[in-house]
């Protein structure tokens, strides 16, 4: 993707990109209007090691939701475990609860999905296979820690 910056006073981008696996089965349910809205939590992680060359790792947990065909095909063919890769926007909600607390949730509405390896007797819609897809690169960061890391300062924006 080529972003072309005029006048960074003018330019914003709220992109999510995130691959991981799902922590239940998707919630699936019609609007009133007959929109199709799905609902789910994947877990992401994060592994590292520290000064003393001891493993670490940490688990981010991020709420999706999906409009209309992506709805669909997340409650024909994702399952808790799934690995899923979804690309959105970060959206926040906020909401009075019923002991007059303000409430926030902020979630990613899926623009994009890619599903990952399918489990056994689950066949995937024509549509779906006919649909660009992208490889998703593996990175490991221990074939990198030689590299120079890179500073902020020397990204051209």
């Amino acid at each position: 993707m080529n972003y072309k910056i005029q006048n960074s006073k003018k330019m914003n981008l709220n992109k999510t990109i995130l691959v991981g696996r799902l922590v239940s089965d998707p919630e699936t349910r019609t609007t009133p209007s007959g929109q199709q809205v799905s609902n789910f939590r994947i877990a992401t992680n994060r592994i590292w090691r520290n000064k003393e060359g001891e493993k670490q790792e940490s688990v981010e947990y991020h709420d999706i939701v999906l409009w209309r065909r992506l709805a669909e095909i997340a409650s024909q063919f994702l399952t808790k475990g799934s690995l899923v890769l979804v690309e959105g926007r970060l959206q926040t909600r906020s909401w009075q609860d019923s002991s007059g607390n303000q409430r926030y949730r902020t979630e990613i509405i899926g623009e994009r999905i890619q599903l990952g390896p399918r489990s056994a007797g689950k066949t995937i819609p024509e549509e779906v296979k006919k649909s660009p897809q992208e490889k998703i690169p593996i990175i490991d960061e221990d074939e990198n820690k030689d590299e120079e890391e890179i500073d902020v300062k020397d990204i051209p924006l």
